[in-house]
């Protein structure tokens, strides 16, 4: 018999506007086997060429095909660089929301949506990313799954792996991995009924869409933040740039300069200055954040 999470997350499908039957086995195979999904998507797992070959038909099918699969995988699949003060805000929610069609906010076709039931079920889960690299970052359980059906799935399958946390508990996660200089992202897949599940915590060695972005693959959404230096405060000390995840900070004459393309927004550098000399401002180039409350405000003044 199912367990009471698959059997959550059959029944919030069924509800889902759009949601197939191939949308929730692909989102059952995903949440299930997270670890041998991330693997074999990252190349850390090998698999028999003519099983190779059928995975690779399937994400075809998935994603709808075309010349360029890691665009089309891309729109299946993405993350929304939040700083960790709208990370906060997003674990630390004490009642449902429904937000739908963030087109601003996730400029892609697929997995707008910020629905929350029971925003405070939250699950450390260890990090597929980082469990399928050979000398991973610790600590591991730093990917928290926030909301049903996605928190009780994770639990009823992944028992060893996972634990149930406070939403002050994901709060002190959040900041410690933001110290470590590792990335909050918002993610959103079609296949978990095309909405937010998770804040993963990012290290640019071992995270799968890192790496998939920097290669050229859009996974990631900036923040709508830029970092900004003020000149008189800086010293030249390097700390920003040996922090960023990003590799968008150079030192130069003495001074850092900020490469505004390269730039996500993530603001891991601003706590990493010593002499307080970054700050984060708002790009409308780079996007519209994610900040709940403005989302809230917004969608309590059209009701």
């Amino acid at each position: 018999m199912p367990k009471r999470g698959t059997r959550e997350f059959w029944r919030e499908g069924r509800r889902a506007r759009g949601f197939s039957f191939t949308d929730f086995l692909h989102g059952y195979v995903y949440a299930r086997w997270p670890y041998a999904y991330i693997g074999l998507a990252t190349g850390e797992r090998k698999l028999p060429a003519s099983l190779q070959a059928m995975i690779t038909w399937l994400g075809r099918r998935i994603t709808g095909g075309g010349e360029d699969n890691g665009r089309q995988w891309a729109e299946t699949y993405h993350g929304k660089v939040v700083p960790t003060e709208a990370a906060e805000r997003l674990v630390t929610l004490d009642e449902p929301v429904t937000l739908r069609g963030l087109e601003q906010i996730i400029p892609f076709r697929t997995a707008q949506d910020i629905i929350l039931k029971d925003p405070d079920h939250i699950v450390a889960l260890e990090c597929p990313c980082r469990a399928e690299r050979e000398d991973p970052c610790l600590p591991m359980d730093v990917c928290l799954i926030v909301g049903e059906p996605f928190a009780g799935f994770i639990m009823d399958h992944h028992p060893k792996r996972a634990r149930w946390i406070s939403q002050e508990e994901a709060v002190d996660i959040l900041r410690q991995e933001r110290d470590r200089g590792h990335v909050h992202h918002a993610f959103f897949k079609d296949a978990m009924l095309n909405r937010f599940y998770a804040i993963c915590n990012c290290c640019d060695c071992c995270c799968g869409a890192m790496h998939a972005h920097r290669n050229g693959t859009p996974m990631l959404i900036a923040s709508g933040y830029l970092s900004h230096v003020r000149d008189e405060a800086c010293v030249g000390c390097g700390a920003c740039a040996e922090i960023c995840p990003f590799d968008a900070i150079q030192i130069e004459n003495g001074r850092a300069r900020i490469d505004e393309a390269a730039c996500m927004g993530c603001g891991v550098c601003v706590p990493a200055c010593p002499k307080e000399a970054l700050r984060l401002e708002r790009a409308p180039d780079k996007g519209v954040p994610l900040e709940m409350q403005d989302l809230l405000t917004t969608h309590a003044n059209r009701s």
